[in-house]
């Protein structure tokens, strides 16, 4: 794939760029390796001061940036202005915190007592250079969450960013060096995915996250694995969103909407199976349908757009195998479901009923605005068509019970349970699936502690 910016909205080429060559990621990687010494070294006071700069910039570039992100990826405008100034909470939140989740645990008194020390305490140590191999559906906000806890936690970045972004992924670069860091502490690495191993196999990198798709995952983890690396892990998602007659159903329906097309359907945490109640059923997928028909397809750089087109022409011909597939197998399409004539790679707001375990969109991720409606005669039944899924990120459940809330709460196969809401990230709590949707946990202190030295510091009576 060519590292290039295309803009979906009409499959023009506007800008690409030269792969690195080996002598430029050796160059780069000596860089991180040297940086690093250095900045392990430096206070989480001049860390915080660093971001905080790097926050505000990132505050005042909002409307530039926010359309060199739609330019490149399709997401509508307003969605990536907020984006941005998701990054830049997120950027504040560690510069603010990140001093207290690292701050040095003392283990109990009598503990200490027991194990002959005279005081013991654990502390936690940077790792060195992190590789972070991203996707393009956030390009700002997924970065973003890797990068703000790694630097504060004393690490330096190393990123290979999607190669249909690369705009943003140059910004970034610039951002953090515009802020005050050290050339070095955060690198932008032009490279196709073939030359993510060699990397990851060089002993100066000495960890690694991923967020992208299943096979991208495994082929990270099974180099890591091979030289035994720590990785953190997010991977495909494909959430259910059960509602129960207790539920207001009214509401459930209108964030069901936005639950699905956000980012124009295209996230991991997205609901995309929808499983009702049998009693509110009916009422429920007449008025999901309505709220999905009423959205505003159209031109990403628009305000009053609400959904524009699919990233690339292979995301959307994959999106129409799904729907395709499920049609032939005796789906019942709702709304949508047609492919539109025109320019630029749009797919409408589809909703699917009528689904088996032998349609292949019942197994595989939906990645664009496509829903599937479910009917569950029970909460049971609900629970075992929500965890007959390989993926596991995250869940959304709409009951008013709470011994219905606790069962799910237990019961659901995800990395999140979201009562009465839609699933959204937020720095403060730990994110990340189980299953096929990846391991590990970003943000909060989970987050800023997976690429650290977790050292135990005992001394001697």
């Amino acid at each position: 794939m060519p590292i290039a910016t295309v803009n979906p909205a009409n499959g023009e080429t506007l800008k690409t760029y030269e792969a690195m060559g080996e002598e430029e990621i050796e160059r780069r990687l000596q860089l991180a390796q040297a940086t690093f010494r250095t900045y392990r070294t430096t206070t989480f006071t001049e860390r915080a001061r660093l971001l905080h700069r790097a926050a505000d910039l990132l505050d005042e570039d909002q409307q530039d940036i926010a359309r060199v992100m739609t330019t490149e990826m399709g997401k509508p405008v307003k969605q990536a202005r907020a984006e941005a100034a998701k990054c830049a909470k997120a950027m504040h939140w560690y510069a603010d915190h990140a001093a207290e989740l690292l701050a040095d645990e003392e283990p109990d008194a009598a503990d200490v007592k027991d194990s002959g020390a005279s005081r013991a305490l654990v502390r936690y140590r940077p790792l060195g250079p992190v590789l972070a191999v991203m996707p393009w559906n956030f390009p700002l906000w997924q970065v973003v969450r890797f990068a703000a806890p790694a630097l504060m936690a004393g690490n330096v970045g190393l990123l290979k960013h999607a190669s249909n972004v690369p705009q943003t992924a140059l910004y970034l670069e610039d951002l953090f060096h515009r802020a005050g860091f050290t050339e070095g502490t955060f690198q932008t690495l032009l490279i196709g995915s073939g030359a993510v191993d060699e990397i990851l196999r060089d002993d100066r990198v000495k960890a690694a996250t991923l967020t992208g798709s299943e096979p991208a995952g495994r082929a990270v983890a099974s180099t890591a694995g091979e030289m035994i690396k720590k990785t953190v892990l997010e991977l495909g998602g494909s959430d259910p969103y059960v509602v129960m007659p207790s539920a207001d159903i009214d509401r459930a329906a209108r964030i069901a909407v936005t639950a699905r097309v956000q980012n124009n359907g295209q996230s991991c945490i997205a609901a995309k199976r929808f499983i009702v109640h049998t009693d509110v059923y009916d009422a429920f997928a007449e008025r999901f349908v309505e709220g999905m028909k009423a959205l505003t397809v159209g031109d990403p750089l628009e305000d009053e757009t609400e959904v524009g087109p699919l990233a690339s022409e292979q995301g959307r011909a994959d999106l129409e195998e799904l729907v395709d597939d499920a049609k032939r197998s005796g789906a019942t399409v709702l709304c949508g479901g047609e492919r539109p004539d025109g320019p630029g790679w749009y797919y409408p707001p589809t909703v699917l009923a009528g689904i088996d375990r032998e349609m292949r969109i019942h197994r595989e991720e939906a990645f664009g605005p496509v829903a599937t409606l479910y009917r569950a005669a029970d909460l049971d039944e609900a629970v075992l068509i929500a965890n007959d899924s390989p993926f596991g990120l995250s869940s959304n459940v709409w009951t008013r019970d709470e011994t219905e809330v606790d069962r799910f709460v237990r019961d659901l196969e995800a990395g999140g349970v979201y009562v009465n809401g839609m699933t959204a990230s937020h720095p403060a709590f730990p994110f990340g699936g189980v299953k096929r949707s990846g391991y590990g946990r970003e943000l909060s202190g989970h987050g800023i502690r997976e690429f650290c030295n977790i050292t135990t510091v005992w001394h001697g009576a």
